[in-house]
């Protein structure tokens, strides 16, 4: 089974790509579900115990965690140290699950795949991109996001053309959603007929 990694900075529209994978057929894990599954269920205590007061009804309030890491370098790695493990497990039963189904490929959608590591995770990698002033307009139409949040996020991630020199496959998702689907499409093509090297 070919892993395919597939990342891109924030608002270049990796989650509508992954979305797209998962309609071809192709199993996706997606990072963010996972993280959100473990604020709700294994991570809650232990992210409550690192950072009280970010719990609500046995939950972990994303926003109020926010407040507590974004811009603070120790409390991220805090944090990280928690959930990065669990999302890892996570995606590794996930693998397990499809290799023994048979299946051909499956996706792991990591954000942070060349911040975390995740290269060494993955045979492929999928960078999704789209041009800086598109990237601006997504990210801050997002509800309570700011430029200087945006500013925050972006200085934590490997620049966009770092990423897309290091990738095996690039995807443009200003170019539309049909020619996104398409290069979705021809990517699935080129990894299920022929073995990967």
């Amino acid at each position: 089974m070919i892993v395919l990694g597939l990342t891109g900075s924030i608002g270049m529209g990796k989650s509508t790509t992954a979305r797209m994978f998962a309609e071809a057929g192709v199993p996706v894990h997606d990072s963010d579900e996972a993280v959100h599954r473990l604020y709700a269920g294994e991570a809650a205590p232990l992210v409550e115990a690192a950072f009280p007061g970010v719990m609500d009804a046995g939950v972990v309030d994303r926003a109020r965690l926010g407040e507590r890491v974004l811009g603070n370098a120790d409390a991220l790695k805090r944090l990280e140290a928690i959930i990065h493990p669990l999302v890892r497990a996570d995606a590794d039963a996930f693998l397990a699950k499809h290799r023994n189904a048979g299946e051909s490929v499956a996706v792991l959608d990591i954000p942070l795949l060349f911040e975390t590591g995740g290269r060494a995770r993955v045979d492929k990698v999928v960078v999704v991109t789209a041009p800086p002033e598109i990237q601006r307009q997504r990210v801050l139409a997002r509800p309570g996001m700011t430029d200087e949040k945006l500013a925050a996020i972006l200085a934590r991630q490997v620049p966009d053309a770092e990423k897309r020199r290091q990738a095996d496959f690039v995807i443009d998702t200003g170019q539309g959603l049909a020619a996104a689907r398409a290069e979705v499409e021809a990517i699935i093509a080129e990894l299920t007929s022929k073995p990967a090297c």
